[in-house]
């Protein structure tokens, strides 16, 4: 069973934060922590700036913080306060920071440990190694300073999240981070934690899929090329025939298995909180810095380094010549590396490589996409004839040639068109009527409640001069509430997956203009969503593609830049029959 922190501890934490003790180095960590192996580094026994310095922030301001809604505030507290690696803030500072993720309902206590239970049939810690999930990547499994326990607690971690998350199939960077919450909290905690970051929605922190894990590590490298062109230069100079996809293929180990434990411990203190754009950021640095050690430092000179670039970073980065302070300080400080523009980066890689998915597949594949495999559930097709509007699919009855018989190929091509328009991932899930203005009324309030919170969504048109059409929208409607930085609502919000279609009287899908290549097209063509008690609208610049009104009654339709669409009907303006949204289910 876990240990539990006493009452004392408790209040120890938010006491110690703010104080720079010659207390004992291990005070913060543990018990199944091997404390002896965590040294100090030079940087902490370098002289003292002169003059006071501020006070180090303590868990509770930062817990206030964020339930005010002050995000901002807390990243730069973040990213200025350097704790001590023994600092016991973190016992509760991590588990606060990950727990704002969470996007299911909030775990009962000692729902750990019926997991526990079911998966390895009691809760005792066994003495023999468990194999580990198939998502593992058996030679990144990083203990750090975890004693034989501790590895057996993380072991026994990541087997209960696999089954309680099946949809893991690919995670290498998982166990490191496992084994680093275990460092500062009990295994329940350290559990909870990892819950929050796999199923956060707003935020990217830990890839589950081996497609993931692909997009972002040639993520990583298109940001390089951009933001680190000077080191990228010399490495191709000094090896004409390096590839850099082989050296950006370990970008995360640079980090995760190079740098010193007190440099990964202040990163995670950020990452906890704004995500994988705190490594994207660092790993930016390491390459600066590393390109600059190369010309001044005969140690990684050309002939030294030329033949391993990659495990040349990762030693480099073990001894990196600054402090924690000072590389997270040059992380930080790397303009025109927004979230938006990272994002921008990712969809269009992911989309690169499904399309070559699909052309590398051959004949076969292309067979098995059109048959019944990827399309909703006969189940599923039955209650959407039921109860939709837009989409109606009906049985053929009577023989063909005969008065009785009943055509609807049309009807089901309306569907089985848009489901080969989705996102392949989504195909899996099966869809779900979620508001109808036949059933649910024409009230922009009830759309919201009934709609806000799921992700993606799929909006079906049908005017009263039978025009169909749509939108797929890639990201929650509640996000129209959300704050920036700056604590201002977003005018606009989601992703490039959002697209439009049409299916009657054309058929016809309408993708983000921004898919078709890598310059940069302005913010007019990044306009997905937008929305208020008023109206929504999906797509903009000089025009908006769907615009609704508060009584979901009167719309109009234009051209606009985010889509470079025509008019979804041909009068522009239109008068709603039915307005349907569709969830899916299991996502």
């Amino acid at each position: 069973m876990p240990y539990h922190r006493g009452g004392d501890a408790s209040s120890q934490a938010d006491k110690l934060s703010g104080i720079v003790e010659e207390s004992d180095l291990y005070e913060g960590f543990a018990p199944h922590v091997e404390t002896s192996e965590i040294k100090t580094l030079d940087f902490y026994n370098l002289p003292k700036q002169t003059g006071k310095e501020p006070a180090l922030r303590s868990h509770t301001e930062i817990q206030q913080l964020l339930q005010q809604g002050k995000k901002r505030d807390v990243k730069n507290i973040l990213r200025e306060n350097s704790w001590p690696i023994n600092s016991p803030i973190r016992s509760q500072l991590w588990p606060t920071l990950c727990g704002q993720h969470q996007t299911k309902q909030q775990m009962l206590d000692g729902f750990y440990w019926e997991m526990v239970h079911q998966v390895f049939g009691t809760t005792e810690l066994s003495e023999k190694p468990i194999m580990l999930p198939a998502f593992v990547d058996a030679t990144h499994c990083l203990p750090y300073h975890l004693t034989s326990t501790g590895r057996a607690v993380a072991d026994r971690i990541v087997n209960v999240l696999g089954y309680d998350c099946p949809d893991i199939t690919y995670s290498p960077v998982l166990y490191p981070i496992t084994s680093i919450l275990l460092h500062f909290m009990s295994e329940e905690e350290a559990y909870i934690c990892l819950a929050g970051l796999v199923g956060s929605k707003e935020k990217v922190f830990i890839n589950q899929t081996k497609l993931q894990h692909e997009v972002t590590w040639k993520t990583v490298m298109q940001i390089a090329k951009k933001h680190t062109k000077s080191a990228i230069s010399y490495f191709q100079r000094i090896c004409p025939g390096l590839k850099l996809e082989r050296v950006f293929m370990d970008w995360c180990w640079w980090i995760l298995a190079g740098l010193p434990f007190q440099h990964l411990v202040r990163i995670m203190d950020c990452y906890f909180h704004e995500g994988i754009k705190v490594l994207y950021r660092v790993a930016l640095v390491i390459l600066n810095l590393f390109h600059k050690e190369c010309q001044s430092n005969n140690e990684w000179s050309p002939d030294n380094i030329k033949n391993d670039i990659g495990n040349a970073l990762i030693k480099f980065c073990k001894k990196i010549p600054v402090s924690p302070a000072k590389l997270l300080h040059a992380a930080f400080s790397i303009r025109g590396l927004s979230t938006q523009y990272i994002s921008r980066i990712f969809i269009k890689t992911e989309m690169l490589l499904k399309s070559r998915s699909v052309l590398n597949s051959g004949s076969k594949q292309l067979i098995k996409s059109r048959s019944s495999d990827n399309l909703p559930t006969s189940q599923s097709q039955v209650n959407i004839q039921m109860m939709s509007h837009t989409l109606t699919i009906r049985e053929h009855f009577g023989l063909p040639g005969t008065k009785n018989f009943i055509k609807t190929w049309t009807d089901r091509q309306f569907l089985f068109t848009l489901w080969s328009w989705l996102p392949v991932r989504i195909t899996m899930y099966q869809p779900v009527l979620l508001y109808t203005t036949e059933e649910h009324g024409c009230s922009l309030t009830t759309f919201y409640v009934r709609v806000e919170q799921h992700e993606p969504t799929l909006l079906m048109i049908k005017t009263c001069n039978n025009e169909v059409f749509g939108a797929y929208c890639s990201s929650r409607w509640f996000e129209r509430n959300v704050k920036d930085d700056k604590g201002q609502r977003q005018a606009y919000f989601g992703t490039g997956e959002t697209f439009l279609f049409s299916l009657y009287p054309e058929r016809a899908k309408y993708p983000w203009v921004g898919i078709e290549g890598d310059k940069d097209l302005g913010h007019s063509s990044e306009l997905f969503m937008a929305a208020d008690s008023k109206m929504i609208t999906i797509g903009g610049g000089e025009g908006q593609a769907i615009w609704m009104d508060e009584n979901i009654r009167f719309g109009k339709t234009d051209s606009c830049k985010t889509f470079n669409n025509p008019p979804l009907c041909p009068s522009g303006d239109f008068e709603i029959r039915v307005l349907e949204v569709y969830g899916f289910v299991g996502i």
